[in-house]
């Protein structure tokens, strides 16, 4: 299928996300995202805030107009190119660009991006909806760099059904400087929590306030960003909104154990395992002290060149044909030990990626979504959460989609499996 020619405003991706052809797809969905964008936006309008202070968390820097779907149908065609089902559009859809001021994962001021998608023609009041997307290696695998691709087609339709849906590019994608501290749970809360702000600032622009609750969803490394943001916003990080029902979906919750224990025994696919261990190193690496050299952890000749490949300007393809099809021929026996039994910074880290089912009691609605025989994040991932939060008193069943593969990949399938059933719960949740 060829795209259409790029808009200047907003130019077509050449092979930026992770899984641009279909054989990729299948191998590292955990990773990311799917097959690219199947059609150039539109002509983009950017509008501009006012200047701001550099401390305030939240505030909307810019708003660019990425593109208007401006029928059911054109939203129905869109994600159905993608691969979604559209059985719950109602509206026409404009997406948005927010540019907007938070912190990065050391505390300090910084800016990110995200995805805005609101319903043309709904009601003047609307609930957000709020998607995490799974992982990518460039900058450009992040929803507001995508028109209704893999990435950003959960947004486009929970704003379809009639929600104000935003989507976090995370820190270091899309437009945000720096590296992206990927699995950082504490960073994919502050960006996720303060794009909603910047989101309520830009929501009258639309010609809409937003409702105090939000429903809160992720895929993949998605899902525990999700939890991680549903936490806030019961503690009341923020003064306005409240967690209003949380839906991940086939996340990696028990990383440091039940994913990492698979990925070593090859229970998982062989090329995405090498490439999940190696972001592992690499990205824990820049916020925790993992190794010092990276022949410690990584078999020439990956030692020398496996680092720059996560440094964002790398595309998918570059990330597969850079790394090898084997663990044993990327880990040293350090390496491979230290991800079997993790220890100093590295395990640090890991306390806290995996402590996003077990160290809070949600009070909203939980919902668990998984497909058996996914082969990039362990089922036993989403058996520990539910069993985390049952001991917490929290009843959140499990949603087995299946046989829901997307381009030979269970992983994928159970992102645009879940969608539908998502957006229709949520839906049913606001009719209470």
């Amino acid at each position: 299928m060829t795209a259409p020619a790029p808009s200047p405003a907003f130019p077509a991706r050449r092979s930026r996300v992770l899984l641009r052809t279909v054989a990729a797809a299948a191998c590292c969905g955990l990773l990311l995202s799917g097959p690219a964008a199947l059609a150039a936006p539109a002509p983009a309008s950017p509008t501009h805030a006012a200047p701001v202070d550099a401390a305030g968390r939240g505030t909307l820097v810019s708003a660019e107009r990425l593109y208007t779907l401006t029928t059911p149908q054109a939203v129905t065609a869109d994600l159905t190119a993608a691969g979604f089902g559209a059985d719950t559009v109602r509206y026409g859809v404009v997406a948005y660009r927010l540019v907007y001021r938070t912190v990065d994962a050391h505390g300090r001021p910084t800016t990110a991006s995200g995805l805005v998608a609101v319903p043309l023609r709904g009601a003047p009041r609307l609930r957000a909806v709020s998607f995490a997307h799974g992982t990518g290696s460039h900058r450009d695998d992040a929803p507001s760099a995508q028109r209704a691709a893999f990435v950003s087609a959960p947004v486009i339709a929970h704003a379809s059904a009639g929600s104000f849906a935003v989507a976090p590019d995370y820190l270091g994608l899309g437009t945000g400087p720096g590296l992206h501290p990927w699995m950082d749970i504490g960073s994919e809360t502050t960006a996720s929590l303060d794009l909603l702000r910047a989101a309520r600032a830009f929501a009258p622009r639309t010609g809409h306030v937003l409702d105090r609750e939000v429903m809160v969803t992720g895929f993949s490394q998605g899902a525990s960003a999700a939890l991680g943001l549903g936490r806030a916003l019961q503690a009341g990080e923020d003064h306005w909104f409240r967690l209003g029902a949380l839906a991940p979906v086939s996340g990696a919750y028990d990383f440091g154990g039940a994913e990492l224990r698979a990925l070593l025994a090859g229970k998982l696919d062989a090329k995405s395992s090498v490439v999940y261990a190696a972001y592992t190193l690499v990205a824990f690496n820049r916020l925790h002290p993992v190794y010092e050299d990276p022949g410690e952890v990584f078999r020439e000749p990956y030692a020398s060149t496996v680092e720059a490949l996560f440094d964002g300007a790398h595309t998918g393809q570059e990330l597969m044909a850079g790394t090898p099809g084997t663990l044993d021929e990327l880990l040293t026996a350090h390496g491979r030990a230290l991800l079997a039994h993790p220890t100093g910074g590295l395990a640090e880290a890991l306390r806290t990626t995996d402590a996003v089912c077990a160290d809070w009691t949600p009070r909203a609605p939980v919902r668990l979504y998984m497909a058996s025989g996914d082969e990039q994040a362990t089922t036993g991932n989403t058996a520990i959460c539910h069993a985390a939060l049952a001991g917490n008193g929290v009843h959140a069943p499990v949603t087995d989609l299946g046989a829901a593969d997307y381009h030979g990949s269970r992983h994928l399938g159970s992102n645009v499996a879940a969608t539908p059933r998502i957006v229709r719960w949520f839906a049913g949740l606001s009719r209470r």
